[in-house]
């Protein structure tokens, strides 16, 4: 095993592999990178059994890439790493000496390196499933970042844990929630499918850090795992068991009351009021009516905070309602532009929150109860 590689894109494919490898790795070979050289081309895999990731530099004219040797080996992630980076030449060579060990030439130093016999690494199915089908890599983004949030961070219902995929014909809901708060993002497919899986939170935000704007990602589902093909990288992430809770009953479809706002106007209010905490809750109180929009907070240990939504637009009856700050603040974030609507049922219903400009993202928040 032979090679001469730039430390730069030798480093960068690394990084994207080490994304997998978790510090409680079940087996110690998963603390290791698999390198593995071909004729024309380098694997590297990394995984935790619950995530792996493979992704592959080719040799291109760009020369960015020299095989002299075939071989594999496994190294421990994080002393790879930590040579690359600070290694101080343009390319590097990479050569497999006795006893599974690495020689890491630059032009200036040279590092030996202990690693482990490739063979001694678990074989990792990556085989693609049947069900397939391509999204812009943007819109894979848009659907990660606005329902992972959501997830529970408990253990107690690990359905809950993840966002739950659920396909019929060619319409795509994407749905997470903790049990007090709920993101929907739906989606049109261009092919009919029908699937119903859920993925963990953890290994979406993976996924979406290896994304780029402007680029196909391939999505192959099966009962047991998905998988995410982004140019040269593949990441492959096993499914939650378990049946995932019927969501759709717990939106509302009608409303008595609605507040029409700008989102960075009633975002930047709750920041200033979210410093004043109840038992390490940011409860915020919305007193609502068509002539005045008031958003309040309150705490006997802190003190109180009152403002007055200037812009904001009411509908219906007056109105009390009182909620997490946290979790309006995370629905806000995610929507991030333009006018937004609350819609509300009830002082102690579920109400939702939605751009007025899409209306493919619902985010449900229930309501909290106050003695004051």
């Amino acid at each position: 095993m032979n090679f001469k590689i730039s430390k730069t894109v030798f480093y960068n494919a690394l990084l994207i592999a080490s994304r997998a490898i978790s510090n409680f790795s079940p087996l110690p070979a998963f603390s290791g990178i698999k390198i593995e050289v071909k004729t024309d081309c380098i694997v590297l895999v990394g995984s935790d059994s619950d995530i792996s990731i493979k992704t592959i530099i080719r040799a291109d004219e760009e020369e960015s890439l020299h095989i002299y040797e075939t071989g594999s080996i496994v190294i421990e992630a994080k002393y790879i790493l930590e040579i690359i980076r600070k290694m101080d030449s343009e390319n590097i060579e990479f050569e497999l000496i006795e006893n599974a060990s690495a020689r890491i030439i630059s032009e200036t130093s040279e590092f030996k390196i202990n690693g482990m016999r490739a063979n001694e690494y678990p074989n990792i199915d990556f085989t693609c499933p049947i069900l397939k089908f391509d999204m812009k890599s943007e819109l894979l983004k848009e659907i990660i970042s606005q329902t992972c949030f959501a997830t529970s961070k408990s253990e107690t219902r690990p359905v809950l844990t993840g966002v739950n995929f659920n396909c019929s014909h060619s319409r795509l809901n994407c749905v997470a929630t903790d049990s007090y708060r709920l993101a929907k993002k739906t989606v049109d497919l261009e092919q009919d499918l029908d699937f119903n899986i859920t993925i963990p939170a953890r290994n979406l935000n993976e996924v979406m850090k290896t994304l780029d704007l402007d680029e196909n990602v391939m999505i192959a589902v099966s009962d047991k795992k998905a998988q995410f093909v982004i140019a040269n990288t593949l990441i492959q992430t096993r499914l939650i068991d378990g049946v995932y809770p019927e969501t759709d009953r717990l939106i509302p479809v009608s409303f008595a009351y609605e507040l029409e706002i700008d989102s960075q106007e009633i975002t930047s209010a709750i920041d200033r009021a979210s410093f004043i905490k109840n038992d390490g809750v940011s409860v915020i109180k919305l007193s609502l009516d068509e002539k005045e929009c008031l958003l309040s907070s309150r705490s006997q240990e802190v003190g109180s905070s009152k403002e007055n939504l200037k812009n904001g637009v009411f509908k219906g009856e007056h109105l009390d309602i009182s909620f997490n700050g946290l979790y309006v603040f995370d629905a806000l974030k995610v929507i991030n532009k333009g006018k937004v609507r609350f819609s509300f049922s009830g002082d102690m219903k579920p109400f939702i929150v939605q751009s007025e400009d899409d209306a493919s993202i619902i985010q449900l928040i229930l309501p909290l109860r106050t003695y004051a």
